[in-house]
């Protein structure tokens, strides 16, 4: 029964040779088997520093490691001592070693390499996201993926991203890339990059009298800082507003300044919006009439 699985198994052999057909390769070394099946990210993947591997030896348990790459780019393993490994990816690492275990130890070494961590290729995202941190960069990433791997912007996040590389800023318009989807601004990323996408800050104020709601105002300074703007987060004018005699207190490093603003003129056109400061307190008087 033996001799007749063998006879035929050599019959398929020669008949899928004479028909072209391709044969199964069950070596290692080709990225399957113990170390699974190949991603076509994971083989163009360039190791470097700090990258997990786990390293297997078909039939030679013995051999089986995980290893992390050191700062200068080698690991050190049982029987073949320090390797460098940095700038191969994981085809011509589980080659390179089979052919170092054929050379010293064993006879037709299969060896499978598995990156658990991807250490050496990540980009790190800071300021107002879901998630800040460090993320592998399998492949290539674009900057809207990159943001949605961190849980996308929060809130709480300004108007700008910005993208440093190499000791160079990029400034980009979030609005633009996300709402609008400028054409070009969403870049690939490059591992060491850092996005950053800064907190929003705010022009706090105070207005005071003839509005709706008086108190504190915080205005978002990516936006418009305006008279107009902070009395209309105020509820707006009263009924009673004089709207030609607003005065603003506006502190200085030792003393304050008043300003008087005449916004019928800025209602008209006939002036530009006044532009605040953090600080600054509105006092809207009442009308006499």
């Amino acid at each position: 029964m033996k001799k007749t699985m063998i006879y035929l198994l050599i019959l398929i052999v020669y008949v899928a040779i004479l028909m072209g057909a391709p044969l199964p390769v069950y070596g290692l070394v080709s990225g399957e088997g113990l170390s699974g099946q190949a991603d076509s990210s994971e083989t163009t993947y360039i190791i470097g520093p700090n990258d997990l591997l786990n390293i297997n030896v078909f039939k030679v348990p013995e051999l089986n490691t995980t290893v992390r790459v050191s700062g200068d780019g080698t690991i050190a393993l049982p029987l073949l001592g320090t390797i460098r490994v940095e700038g191969m990816n994981q085809s011509q690492l589980e080659t390179k070693l089979a052919k170092l275990l054929d050379e010293r130890y064993l006879q037709n070494a299969q060896v499978g390499v598995f990156i658990r961590e991807y250490k050496s290729k990540t980009v790190s995202v800071v300021g107002a996201v879901t998630r800040p941190g460090d993320y592998e960069l399998l492949g290539k990433k674009n900057l809207l993926q990159v943001i949605s791997m961190a849980g996308g912007v929060t809130n709480q996040a300004s108007g700008n991203v910005i993208i440093i590389r190499n000791e160079k800023t990029e400034e980009i318009n979030l609005s633009d890339l996300m709402v609008k989807g400028a054409p070009g601004l969403n870049v690939f990323l490059l591992p060491g990059d850092i996005v950053n996408i800064p907190f929003e800050e705010y022009v706090e104020v105070h207005v005071l009298g003839q509005v709706r709601n008086p108190g504190l105002v915080r205005l978002k300074k990516s936006g418009n800082c305006t008279l107009l703007k902070a009395i209309a987060e105020a509820g707006g004018f009263s009924e009673h507003a004089r709207k030609s005699s607003i005065l603003i207190s506006r502190p200085l490093e030792t003393n304050e300044i008043k300003i008087k603003v005449d916004a019928r003129k800025i209602l008209s056109g006939r002036r530009s919006d006044f532009v605040l400061r953090h600080g600054d307190v509105i006092h809207i008087p009442e009308s006499l009439f």
